[in-house]
């Protein structure tokens, strides 16, 4: 069984070593290198807890941890819709290749009813085939692949 659930404050350590192994698997497609810690760090995580329109969840697989997914709300279309951003979203090599990443983000898309638009860098190309097997098949292939200033890669644009 498949659920995502929120992350609560008191849990915030256990998202941090999450975000850990999500940036080391990342560093395959962007070189940020560790610091003398050893830890390369998110310096948004704590904003999670602390700003309006911030929602981390823990993806679980038989009630174990396998993953994250960190949504932003981006603010509202002309339509008055609220616009969300998948910002992060990590599946545990456990767990991929078996519907655990798809069964997530379907559940967040349905959670988050609005406009969504789900950016990946231009290099992490298994990103990119994901997300639009995902959200074709969520969106029947109504969804709308978009660039925008300030970001290195492809958008898919759509609304839940």
């Amino acid at each position: 069984m498949i659920t995502i659930q929120e992350a609560e404050y008191g849990r915030k350590a256990a998202l941090r070593q999450l975000l850990e192994l999500y940036k080391y698997d990342f560093s395959a497609y962007d070189p940020e290198d560790v610091d003398e810690n050893g830890c390369y760090g998110y310096p948004y995580l704590d904003l999670y807890w602390t700003e309006a329109g911030r929602h981390p969840f823990f993806i679980r697989v038989e009630g174990r941890l396998a993953g994250f997914a960190l949504v932003r709300e981006l603010g509202a279309n002309a339509r008055g819709q609220t616009i969300y951003s998948m910002a992060e979203f990590f599946v545990m090599r456990l767990y991929r290749q078996r519907g655990v990443g798809q069964h997530a983000a379907v559940a967040l898309f349905e959670r988050f009813r609005g406009a969504w638009k789900v950016g990946q860098i231009e290099a992490n190309v298994p990103a990119q085939l994901f997300w639009r097997r995902t959200i074709g098949k969520y969106t029947n292939e109504n969804y709308e692949e978009i660039r925008e200033s300030g970001w290195d890669g492809p958008i898919q644009s759509f609304s839940s």
